[in-house]
């Protein structure tokens, strides 16, 4: 079989632990045997992050804009114990917060489905993404330990010289306080990605945030997405029959769990960060979730939802044998890929990437499958296999679909 042709690089960045093993096997026996693949390589380990002072992972989300499609190994954002395991320099911020801060980025997860897993919710019948806001909120806020009585203040000090002064809290005795900030910036371009993904998916697109309560921070972004929906998207949606839709944090919950799936849940950073965990493992398991981070000006960048599986990596040091889940990062690689033939006019590649995820659809069916996935299945006699042999049958059925 001739190997498909890249004419454009798409950027590979590599990660850490287990997920970095699942990496190499799924290059070398899904991607390397069927694709001619052109990519520039950069090593987000966090032994090299430390080496480069970090550098890598900025020059990695450079080159994912200025290529136009990234894919991402999952990565170690390191805590006081890693940074004594790895002996670091310092303990790096998250390459994750940093891609999507350089790409401006908006980050869809959507949960993998399968007939013989079935949702915790009887009535959902089609998946929910969560787009997540990636900028600001409690993840950029400051915060400040009032130890004893005294009156916290809120100030802002303009550059004109204007200045805006509020009382927060006057303080009877010990507690903390907690600053946190958004700009009009970040939340339009997360409003353009929301927009856009909706568009390209043919799906709603609902948004929540809580501005009866925050008729300030919240209510600027009700009023910001309104904007740009009147502005730039209504006529669109109307074109393909979908809907934008808002309504308050608590009662989306409630419609979430009422309804038959298959739209996009808009979110701020911390409902967005807690919204798509609660879906993915009520959809079946965090290892079965795509995520892709997509900026307003149209680049991607693909990787798998979940960390790097410790537990089995110290496993697989040992020795051992391991049955690592590997499907959100096989999704990664085919998402990319579709992705760049898209981009690039080149069917074949975008048919590679529909195809693979395909054979993994084909495996999951005939009942072969990672142990965090058998107890889940339903309706079928499933085996589990190492992450070896998943991805063996894995290419098996790619081979017979490309034939």
């Amino acid at each position: 079989m001739e190997k498909i042709k890249m004419t454009t690089p798409l950027v590979e960045m590599d990660g850490d632990e287990m997920t970095r093993i699942l990496w190499k096997m799924i290059k070398d026996e899904l991607i390397l045997p069927f694709v001619d693949l052109k990519s520039e390589y950069y090593d987000l380990g966090l032994p090299y992050r430390d080496q480069t002072n970090d550098q890598v992972t900025i020059d990695s989300a450079e080159a994912a804009k200025k290529y136009g499609v990234a894919v991402k190994c999952a990565t170690i954002t390191p805590n006081a114990q890693r940074m004594d395991e790895y002996k670091l320099h310092k303990m790096w911020k998250s390459p994750n917060g940093t891609i999507r801060s350089i790409m401006d980025g908006t980050v869809f997860r959507a949960p993998i489905t399968i007939p013989s897993i079935h949702p915790c919710v009887k009535n959902w019948e089609k998946p929910i993404t969560i787009a997540r806001h990636a900028y600001g909120d409690v993840y950029k806020s400051v915060e400040l330990r009032a130890d004893e009585p005294g009156t916290a203040k809120l100030v802002f000090e303009g550059k004109s010289g204007k200045k805006q002064e509020i009382e927060i809290h006057s303080f009877d005795g010990a507690g903390v306080i907690q600053g946190m900030h958004n700009t009009d910036k970040s939340i339009r371009s997360f409003a353009h990605s929301c927009f856009k993904f909706a568009i390209d998916t043919k799906q709603d697109l609902w948004f929540a945030t809580k501005d009866t309560i925050s008729k300030t921070y919240d209510a600027q972004f009700r009023k910001i997405f309104e904007e740009v929906y009147e502005s730039d998207y209504k006529e669109k949606f109307a074109e393909l029959g979908i809907e934008y839709f808002y309504t308050l944090i608590d009662d989306a919950v409630a419609r979430v769990i009422r309804s038959k799936g298959g739209f996009i849940w808009a979110c701020k950073n911390y409902d967005g960060d807690v919204m798509s965990d609660m879906l993915s493992t009520a959809f079946g398991s965090l290892a079965m979730m795509t995520s892709v981070l997509v900026s307003p000006d149209g680049k991607y960048e693909y990787e798998a939802a979940h960390g790097t599986v410790t537990r089995h990596y110290y496993r697989y040091l040992k020795g051992e044998d391991t049955s690592t889940n590997p499907m959100a990062t096989i999704f990664a690689w085919s998402g990319a890929l579709r992705k760049r033939g898209e981009l690039d006019g080149i069917k074949e590649l975008q048919n590679f990437g529909d195809q693979l995820e395909a054979a993994c659809f084909d495996t999951l069916n005939d009942g072969i499958a990672t142990k965090d996935l058998v107890s889940l299945m339903e309706g079928v006699e499933a085996k589990a296999v190492n992450s070896a042999g998943f991805i063996a049958a894995i290419r098996e059925r790619l081979e017979r679909r490309l034939a």
